[in-house]
């Protein structure tokens, strides 16, 4: 508030005194749509000729429907989810991923520009949320790479953080690995981003991959991995590197 936010009481009341809706980087799917299509959501209070954006990580098919409703509603809709975890959104640097209406990007892309550093157009509606699930899918691969490393490195008896430098100067050098070990030699398991969040995603993705015909066995496993942490060891709510928790509880 200091910085000079106003204060509403629901959505419906944002929407109703703004032009460009830009909210919802909420949990899951149905609070997604919660948001929009409630009694006091979104979509209560749109008016025409506005642009309504859901940032939240969701799914393709949901980010058409509300396209669709927005239509009705004569308003343009974008899905942006994004990438880059607390240190990116404090940072302002943040890679944001869009499907939807072109004339709204063009239109929020001078917005879009203030919370990231990285902005692309994808195509139509939900194809944001499948670039999202792409950058999941890639980062399930380095999420379950960096700790097995760990684990491996401190069962040969290695100097870790020695380990960490050496490894991020090499080819093995990733974001995840850099922003996440080094929380992990400190013990910090403060999520950046939900492991329960992020088990979501990865149960999306492996969805739309069904859909489209494809196997992928490596996101299956991470997958798996994940639903032991969340809901076998209840770490949901520590973040994507508290994987390694369940490897020392093995």
């Amino acid at each position: 508030m200091d910085a000079g936010a106003t204060w509403a009481d629901t959505p419906q009341a944002v929407a109703s005194q703004s032009d460009i809706v830009m909210t919802t980087m909420v949990g899951y799917p149905s609070d997604v749509e919660a948001v929009y299509t409630g009694d006091h959501g979104i979509f209560a209070g749109i008016q025409a000729g506005s642009v309504v954006v859901d940032m939240t990580t969701s799914t393709p098919a949901l980010a058409v429907k509300l396209t669709e409703i927005a239509h009705d509603h004569d308003v343009q809709a974008l899905d942006a989810p994004v990438s880059g975890g607390d240190v990116g959104a404090k940072n302002a640097t943040l890679t944001v991923m869009v499907g939807g209406d072109q004339a709204a990007y063009d239109r929020v892309l001078p917005v879009f520009e203030q919370l990231g550093q990285r902005v692309s157009y994808f195509g139509g509606a939900g194809k944001g949320q499948h670039t999202k699930m792409a950058n999941q899918i890639m980062i399930a691969g380095t999420m379950t790479g960096l700790t097995e490393m760990l684990v491996y490195a401190k069962a040969a008896g290695l100097n870790l953080p020695q380990v960490l430098a050496t490894l991020s100067s090499g080819g093995a050098d990733n974001w995840s690995m850099d922003n996440y070990v080094p929380r992990i030699l400190k013990g910090d398991y403060t999520p950046g981003f939900f492991a329960k969040h992020f088990l979501k995603d990865l149960r999306i993705a492996l969805q739309e991959a069904d859909r489209m015909a494809l196997d992928l066995p490596a996101t299956k496993q991470a997958k798996l991995l994940y639903e032991a942490m969340v809901e076998d060891f209840d770490l949901g709510d520590d973040g994507t590197q508290g994987l390694i928790k369940t490897y020392e509880q093995k």
